[in-house]
């Protein structure tokens, strides 16, 4: 017999064919054919998550997002939709290099390491036998799949500008060599010295791109976080308890709310923006599973440690 939950184990194996792909691709950058089959697998590891996550649902009569394994299979289908969306209109290969190593270790993780007790369905508790369980949570996901691809491309434009810096100082040395070389031998005509070549384009994009993704998630952690107090009051009859979860989402919504406010009204672009944005992904994965596993309380998963 064939379980819903056996169906990402072959997700495991396109993410990771698919991630190798496209580091390969990287050094054959007129090759399209690679390009289209990393596609492919990441589509295909799409679908199957939609798949497994629909199957639960019809099979078990509610939302698929009752425990750990199926928020870790929801977003890992929600970061490969938005990595797919942004491939489509960039045509980048960057994406789907920095976002398919993320979704092959959600899938490993939610498929190879978690016992298959906690793979399985089962019946919902009291506390979440509520309409508010696809409200809350499915915000609070697709919060974290956009978030992550927004501070993950600020991680990217840190390490874009480094790589810039340093390639920048190293023709300056070159170019002070080949000066003291002209100016040493008449031989030699200006016309052969290297144009300079900038990056900002490529640095302008990405930093344009983080910060549209991450304007389109901060919305969806508020809606989440609002949905949860009033779900909370309903269930436990406050709408606030300073559990762990509350208070890391709390803390997350304060670090994306900072980087939305230096950039609309600080004006701050660039390297500034980029290290608030990279903070933000250290905090989401605190939030998403740190306090759940490290941390006791009303969101808990288990022990760690």
């Amino acid at each position: 017999m064939f379980f819903d939950y056996q169906f990402p184990i072959l997700d495991v194996f396109f993410l990771f064919f698919a991630m190798i792909l496209y580091w390969i691709s990287f050094y054959f950058p007129k090759n399209s054919v690679l390009f289209q089959i990393c596609t492919c697998l990441v589509i295909g590891s799409n679908f199957t998550f939609a798949l497994t996550l629909l199957m639960r649902w019809i099979e078990e009569k509610y939302f698929p997002l009752s425990n750990l394994y199926e928020s870790l299979i929801f977003l890992s289908w929600g970061i490969s939709t938005i990595h797919l969306f942004l491939e489509f209109q960039t045509k980048s290969k960057i994406i789907g290099a920095i976002a398919s190593p993320i979704v092959f270790f959600l899938s490993g993780f939610s498929s190879l390491t978690l016992p298959i007790e906690m793979q399985k369905a089962l019946p919902l508790v009291p506390s979440l036998q509520s309409n508010w369980l696809m409200m809350h949570v499915t915000m609070m996901m697709i919060s974290y799949a956009t978030l992550i691809i927004g501070s993950l491309l600020s991680l990217l434009y840190l390490a874009f500008f480094s790589f810039s810096k340093r390639k920048e100082k190293r023709k300056e040395k070159n170019l002070e060599i080949q000066n003291f070389s002209i100016s040493s031998s008449s031989s030699i005509e200006t016309s052969s010295l290297p144009l300079p070549y900038s990056n900002f384009s490529l640095l302008q994009t990405v930093d344009l791109w983080s910060y549209r993704i991450i304007g389109l998630g901060f919305p969806f952690l508020t809606i989440g976080i609002i949905s949860g107090a009033v779900w909370a009051n309903e269930a436990w009859g406050s709408y606030w308890s300073w559990d762990p979860k509350e208070t890391w989402a709390l803390i997350t919504w304060l670090v994306f709310a900072i980087y939305l406010h230096s950039r609309l009204l600080k004006g701050w672009q660039g390297k500034q923006a980029a290290i608030l944005g990279s903070c933000g992904f250290f905090v989401i994965w605190i939030c998403y599973l740190g306090v759940n596993f490290l941390g006791k309380g009303l969101h808990s998963y288990g022990w760690v440690l």
